[in-house]
């Protein structure tokens, strides 16, 4: 029965870092310049309800650098823009493809084709989930850092799906992930439950400052989301207090990064200084992804 990555729940710890590590290796074989092509005649579908800079290229650049070929697909270009069932739609590309990506508004939309799928189905980002950037965010802090244990990871701003990412790879990890959010911004209670549960170490607080102090890692998100447009002017000054700045990171401790998923709206949720400063490694995070991803979708292939 093949693998999915829903969300991060799906991988056992085991499987996340062998992930991590496959990521980094892979990383440097590209930066050697030595090929790596397993996946000759495997062809990737990408279903993307939404538009996409990292998510899409990484993806693509990544298939095409492994060996194999993509084919890009939105709605407006399917049957499934016309009326045709997400399980019907599963069910045919599952004869053309070997791995699919979907990013959808909705979870419920990937939860339904992977459930009538059947090839590896990965969530490419949904309303809930953004698995894919926080495992590569994972690679960027053991590349950066050294070392993920033991470290304390502020995220200030929103309770989005990366938010909720971040607390499922807490219940994997055993990492201290602290949500600083204004009320009613914070992740859904359910996924908050389901980590605690399984021991992780999640705490929700209104304060920024609280969130960062003793930080090794500050992370923010953009405040307004696909979709959200008619909340912009209400989220703006709700979440004007957890901007990321100079000051904000001097509280984390002089040794703390800075980590941003992209796109960033500069001025907003961070400040020019912070997200081009040094301590910044929001370009490693982007990178990364690709790498990631590479390993993804070699172990749902059965290739590692």
């Amino acid at each position: 029965m093949e693998k999915d990555l829903l969300s991060i729940l799906d991988l056992s710890q085991e499987e996340i870092l062998h992930l991590v590590d496959w990521s980094l290796k892979l990383k440097d074989l590209g930066n050697r310049g030595i090929p790596h092509r397993p996946l000759v005649g495997k062809t990737l579908g990408l279903l993307f309800e939404k538009p996409s800079t990292r998510t899409r290229v990484s993806f693509q650049a990544g298939m095409y650098q492994l060996g194999g070929e993509v084919i890009f697909m939105s709605p407006s270009e399917l049957q499934i823009g016309r009326g045709e069932t997400v399980a019907d739609t599963a069910r045919v590309l599952s004869r053309y493809l070997d791995i699919v990506a979907l990013r959808t508004y909705r979870h419920e939309t990937i939860e339904e084709f992977a459930t009538h799928a059947s090839i590896p189905v990965i969530n490419a980002l949904s309303d809930r989930f953004h698995p894919c950037q926080v495992l590569a965010d994972l690679v960027t802090i053991q590349e950066t850092l050294g070392n993920w244990r033991g470290i304390k990871v502020a995220f200030v701003g929103d309770g989005n799906n990366v938010a909720a990412s971040w607390i499922n790879l807490a219940a994997r990890l055993n990492l201290e992930v602290v949500l600083a959010t204004p009320p009613g911004y914070e992740p859904p209670q359910d996924t908050l439950e389901t980590a605690q549960r399984e021991g992780a170490r999640v705490q929700i607080t209104h304060d920024a400052t609280q969130a960062v102090e003793g930080a090794q890692v500050v992370y923010t998100d953009v405040w307004v989301s696909m979709g959200q447009d008619r909340e912009r002017e209400e989220r703006i000054r709700a979440l004007a207090p957890y901007q990321v700045t100079p000051q904000l990171m001097e509280i984390a401790g002089p040794r703390a990064i800075f980590m941003h998923c992209l796109p960033a709206h500069r001025g907003e949720e961070v400040v020019d200084e912070v997200i081009d400063g040094p301590r910044s490694a929001v370009w490693d995070q982007a990178e990364n992804r690709l790498h990631l991803q590479k390993a993804l979708m070699l172990m749902l292939l059965e290739q590692i």
